[in-house]
């Protein structure tokens, strides 16, 4: 892995990689969460990439190799169930929020020197990316946003067979890891794909190796419990955007991903109905044509998507 590391002007470090060639239009990669860039393969950001596209991929601050912000303070248990049972409304002040995620981005894109990106996200990603496009529209060139929701209570619940490994103890070491690791992606993937136990090793070891932050893992949880309801700014959105799903996602249920699709003015809405909450390599083909569809549909209506800043 060619990583590199931007520091923002909040003077938190993003750790990042590049596939493609600078000079064509950027996508931005925003993985889930607790989960660092290696989750978007690297075979994949390379697939992508051979279609005419820039990609980034990054680690969310608090994850992998990019800052750890323990200076915001520890979750309690009793936070994160509070928060879980009564979402904003538990007036629970959290460490930070999914639109200083948001920001993060921007100040990515600033430091890359990229004036607009396609941007993508899965899950917590799909609601940083949500958020992007709202609070930043002229730095969003389209939005893919998939198997995540609006952040309204009731739509797009987890199942309660998943609230168990949710609230396991931390892996205590790097076995118990990649059994936790072998667990969850029997619990969350797709029944129809299933994921080959090689992948989910290899992908595992790589994530150990790279860092674990349990503690950053449970702030980030909690900008995903106190997040606001995003319908009302989505209906006022304008970005071409995209919306995919699985149909056996159990952790982010379909209902998300059809009401962030009713809610975004002309966005497409595509439903896997084997697909559970992961990204399946028999599906890659399908992701790719996502995004490259509505990047053409950005392109057809500016003609200037993933453009770079002047130097």
């Amino acid at each position: 892995m060619d990583e590199r590391f931007a520091t923002l002007p909040s003077g938190i470090q993003i750790c990042y990689e590049s596939f493609g060639d600078p000079g064509d239009p950027a996508v931005l990669l925003i993985m889930g969460l607790g989960g660092p860039m290696n989750w978007w393969d690297a075979e994949f950001c390379r697939d992508l990439a051979a279609e005419g596209y820039y990609v980034i991929r990054f680690d969310n601050r608090d994850i992998g190799r990019s800052s750890s912000l323990d200076h915001a303070g520890r979750v309690s248990m009793r936070d994160v169930v509070r928060a879980y049972v009564r979402g904003a409304a538990a007036r629970i002040s959290a460490p930070y929020s999914l639109e200083a995620m948001a920001y993060d981005g921007v100040e990515l894109l600033d430091c890359l020197g990229i004036v607009r990106a396609h941007v993508v996200g899965v899950s917590m990603g799909g609601m940083i990316a949500q958020t992007m496009a709202i609070r930043h529209p002229e730095r969003v060139a389209s939005l893919t946003s998939m198997m995540s929701n609006t952040g309204r209570r009731g739509v797009g619940t987890t199942s309660l067979k998943l609230i168990p490994s949710m609230l396991a103890p931390a892996p205590t070491d790097r076995d118990d890891y990649m059994r936790q690791s072998q667990r969850s992606v029997r619990s969350m993937g797709s029944p129809g794909y299933p994921e080959p136990p090689e992948v989910t090793y290899r992908r595992a070891a790589e994530t150990w190796q790279r860092g674990l932050n349990p503690a950053g893992s449970a702030r980030q949880l909690m900008a995903i419990l106190t997040q606001p309801d995003r319908t009302e700014a989505l209906q006022r959105l304008r970005v071409p955007t995209a919306v995919l799903h699985g149909g056996a996602d159990l952790m982010i249920r379909p209902s998300g991903g059809l009401a962030t699709s009713r809610a975004v003015s002309g966005s497409t809405f595509t439903r896997i109905d084997a697909m559970g909450h992961d990204l399946p390599r028999p599906l890659w083909p399908i992701f790719i044509d996502t995004i490259s569809v509505n990047a053409r549909r950005a392109a057809a209506s500016a003609c200037h998507g993933g453009d770079k800043l002047e130097s």
